[in-house]
């Protein structure tokens, strides 16, 4: 099983040690991610210091250097306690808004990065939380790929293709099967434990660049998957709740 990394909360204010930290041990094994940058952030969880000066002309230098980016949301605050139709989490910044809410948030976060240099047609939903309005306002306005789901490959769903999650880093690093998932982290909030963790990740698994995951055909996703999908992020968002409430 191949493991490719995706990267979350890339702001100008975000905890530039630690995410330079993270990218020192990916470039250390030649590991390009893809990264989800927030347009407009107004999440103050994400606001841990002054913003990076030529922020944007350093996310165009890691693009060059082969990093792909996602937009990751708009202003990355939950809205709803909805978890829509791949509830790993029961809030969301989309999930339940009307169809022209979305649009206008999702053409809005578009073209902040435009105007900034950054073209992408990649999504990532904070939470992974989205709905079909979701899929629909993203079309709309151009986007073609969503980092989310689950399974070992990419699939296709209303038009738009997905490129899965790991439902567990334990069991997909004992897959020996053929296939790919991505590993998700979240650089402000991590421990030095967990950054060694993430090193001895490479001793462990064959870890590629994202861009290895956009060469392999997308199969079509049957409504039997979409609601094994479903069943599994539920399951998942229940036991996570549960093991929270043992502690």
């Amino acid at each position: 099983m191949r493991i490719s990394i995706r990267m979350d909360d890339i702001t100008p204010d975000m905890d530039w040690a630690k995410f330079l930290r993270f990218k020192a041990i990916l470039d250390k094994h030649g590991v390009k991610p893809l990264i989800g940058v927030v347009p407009d952030n107004k999440d103050r969880k994400l606001q841990i210091q002054t913003p990076r000066k030529g922020y944007y002309e350093y996310l165009k230098l890691l693009e060059e250097e082969g990093w792909l980016i996602a937009m990751h949301g708009f202003n990355h605050l939950y809205t709803t306690r909805k978890g829509g139709i791949f509830p790993l989490n029961h809030k969301s910044e989309f999930a339940g808004l009307s169809l022209s809410e979305q649009d206008k948030m999702i053409r809005d976060g578009k073209r902040i990065l435009r105007t900034n240099g950054i073209n992408t047609d990649f999504f990532m939903a904070p939470s992974h939380s989205y709905d079909k309005n979701t899929l629909v306002a993203l079309k709309k306005n151009g986007f073609t790929k969503i980092t989310d789901g689950f399974g070992t490959r990419p699939y296709e769903m209303n038009g738009i293709t997905f490129y899965p999650i790991s439902v567990s880093k334990g069991k997909s690093l004992k897959d020996t099967s053929d296939g790919m998932v991505t590993f998700v982290y979240h650089a402000n909030t991590m421990t030095d434990k967990d950054f060694d963790s993430f090193e001895k990740l490479f001793d462990k698994a064959e870890v590629v660049s994202y861009s290895d995951f956009l060469n392999i055909d997308a199969e079509k996703q049957t409504f039997a998957a979409e609601i094994k999908e479903y069943l599994t992020a539920t399951a998942k968002y229940y036991a996570v709740k549960l093991r929270k409430m043992i502690k």
